[in-house]
């Protein structure tokens, strides 16, 4: 049996593909989850950080852990019982996690945890951001500040931490591209708000190679800013959605007001710009498979 994964949020779309690289690659993968389930090939093991509840076993034998743990900033408006999940998802687990740890004398070889390219803020315009860029000050932000906060709890361990920096990951099972092709589909493909606005992308295969690259190179520690290292706006994605389903792209571009009557505050996350910069990627043998947009674009949803 090969080094064992441990996991936080594995069930998510980011977890399912990544633990199928992970098996391929001869890891042994192990889920911690609220319910127990029956996955092939993966050791579900049961939590409840209300009750501090951790099940036995879960931690032995571990070499790495994964938190991709966290409720979905997209899934409804962001009421304060909202905005309280939303934080503490991402917060308290690891806090727990680390606790868990330190009690049963565990320390693995690494630890990798999703962060958000909201650190820098929901609408930063055409500012560009590097790892070393300050956070913002809005919702999202601190969020992702103490998210990360909580990973550097792990950290002082000794143990060897790394911080995605993740943007808006490309894929057909889930996240923004399903839900941008749905009325493009239908011939009514249109950029949101201004169009203006910068996307910090990533298609799937990248940043899950981002996270086998993050336990394997042990000179990777610390944030990264996890996006493609073409940035593209609102408008662009839309003309290659449109372009790889063979749909005209429909105007007028849907008014940021409409969007802020729907989605509330949340709206910030459809209609904010965020221009992030690779570097500290860029300086690693990291290879992206889809440096560019239309490729990735094409990949998910061009049907033959």
């Amino acid at each position: 049996m090969g080094k064992k994964v441990l996991i936080t949020g594995g069930t998510g779309v980011i977890g399912k593909h990544l633990t199928k690289i992970l098996l391929e690659k001869g890891y042994e993968v192990a889920y911690l989850s609220r319910q127990k389930k029956s996955i092939p090939s993966v050791q579900v093991f049961e939590w409840d950080i209300q009750k501090g509840y951790l099940e036995e076993g879960a931690l032995d034998n571990l070499h790495f852990l994964i938190h991709l743990a966290g409720e979905g900033v997209a899934e409804g408006k962001w009421t304060e019982k909202q905005k309280k999940l939303i934080l503490s998802s991402r917060v308290d687990t690891i806090t727990f996690l680390t606790n868990q740890l330190k009690v049963k004398g565990i320390k693995p070889a690494a630890f990798v945890s999703a962060s958000g390219s909201s650190y820098y803020g929901e609408d930063t315009g055409d500012v560009k951001h590097t790892e070393s860029s300050p956070p913002g000050n809005d919702f999202l932000s601190y969020v992702t500040v103490e998210w990360e906060k909580a990973a550097d709890q792990i950290a002082e361990m000794g143990v060897r931490t790394v911080k995605l920096r993740t943007g808006v990951v490309l894929d057909k099972e889930g996240g923004a591209l399903p839900r941008m092709a749905a009325p493009a589909r239908l011939g009514f493909g249109a950029p949101l708000g201004s169009g203006n606005q910068w996307i910090p992308w990533i298609h799937m295969e990248d940043i899950c190679s981002m996270y086998v690259a993050a336990l394997e190179d042990e000179s990777w520690t610390g944030a990264y800013n996890a996006v493609a290292p073409n940035p593209v706006t609102n408008e662009e994605l839309t003309k290659q959605i449109c372009k790889a389903l063979g749909k005209p792209q429909w105007l007028p571009n849907v008014p940021a007001f409409a969007l802020k009557l729907v989605f509330g505050e949340m709206a910030n996350v459809v209609i904010g710009s965020s221009y992030l910069i690779n570097e500290r990627i860029s300086k690693t043998s990291f290879k992206y498979t889809f440096p560019n947009i239309e490729a990735a674009v094409r990949k998910e949803l061009q049907e033959n």
